[in-house]
């Protein structure tokens, strides 16, 4: 299980059980219900609320075992998806999964995980299985060239700020310590929502917003890719779907699984991301590259940056 937030505490997040049809939105299910609530009978409405507060038990049943537990029939629950616009119930399916992995809680994935009977060093086997499903499932799907054309926005771009909030702040800053040492001028900043607001709001059509925010996503991150598109910035994210805030206010995005084993969001496939833009920075603009990169080196041998042996100690 999964949650798809940046912050370990999940207060920007719901419960696996919604509150009502207006809050459901934040996914592409959650979306279309609320879109479609006033083409919906009562009845329809009960139980499309019905299956999305127990998500973690409805999305992987078929429309017959559907049907069985709530009592209707399987043309019944394929009428009552097709009102929101699926012409297929897979379709439906996928998205109803969507949901459950992006309302689940820090609290509901370790509860759930607890309930397992394994050792802990079975668990550190599995969250170490998890990393290297996230990262075979980035590098299955993950277009080269799509990298590329993000680096050419990237080496056009007089500013670059990254905005992450809480541990995707870790990935924000790990992107913009990167492109600094490739000569880009860019900045993570880190502090207060004005701290992010005030820099966003400096930023010209010449310069480049990268948004790093994963599930509903943390209002301050969503916030900086709205204000970038009101004011013509261009804009790229790094998400975990493509049904995200993120990837909706976004002028384009990356997906990068954060599915985890655990109570904590797995980060590797993201950082493999990144480390694949910097490459690709590195390598569009190679002559650049060496030169800034030359230079540092010739600073780190005349700095006291490395650790050296005392000889004069016994």
């Amino acid at each position: 299980m999964r949650n798809n937030g940046d912050d370990l505490t999940g207060t920007e997040h719901s419960t696996a059980g919604g509150s009502g049809v207006e809050g459901d939105s934040g996914t592409t299910l959650g979306n279309r219900l609320v879109e479609s609530k006033s083409n919906l009978s009562t009845s329809r409405q009960n139980l499309l609320r019905r299956i999305l507060e127990e998500s973690d038990e409805t999305y992987f049943l078929s429309s017959r075992d559907m049907g069985r537990r709530y009592d209707v029939d399987s043309a019944t629950i394929i009428r009552t998806i097709q009102a929101l616009g699926y012409d297929k119930f897979a379709d439906f399916a996928h998205d109803l999964r969507e949901h459950f992995v992006a309302k689940i809680t820090p609290y509901s994935a370790m509860k759930a995980a607890a309930q397992t009977e394994l050792t802990v060093a079975d668990r550190v086997r599995q969250s170490l299985d998890k990393d290297l499903e996230n990262l075979n499932e980035l590098r299955t799907r993950l277009n080269a060239d799509r990298v590329v054309e993000i680096a050419n926005r990237i080496n056009m771009s007089q500013k670059i700020l990254i905005v992450g909030v809480d541990f995707a702040a870790s990935l924000a800053w790990s992107l913009s310590y990167g492109l600094v040492r490739l000569g880009f001028d860019a900045d993570a900043p880190v502090g207060s929502s004005g701290v992010i607001q005030n820099r966003v709001k400096i930023l010209t059509p010449k310069d480049l917003l990268i948004a790093i925010s994963f599930g509903r996503g943390l209002r301050d991150t969503i916030e900086a890719a709205k204000s970038a598109r009101r004011r013509n910035v261009p804009s790229f994210g790094i998400t975990n779907s493509d049904a995200t805030p993120i990837a909706n206010y976004c002028d384009s995005h990356l997906v990068a699984s954060i599915s985890r084993a655990s109570f904590i969001d797995s980060y590797t496939a993201p950082i493999a991301a990144i480390n694949a833009i910097l490459v690709a920075c590195a390598h569009s603009q190679s002559e650049r590259s060496l030169e800034h990169l030359r230079q540092f080196e010739e600073e780190y041998r005349a700095s006291q940056r490395w650790y050296a042996e005392d000889a004069g100690l016994p």
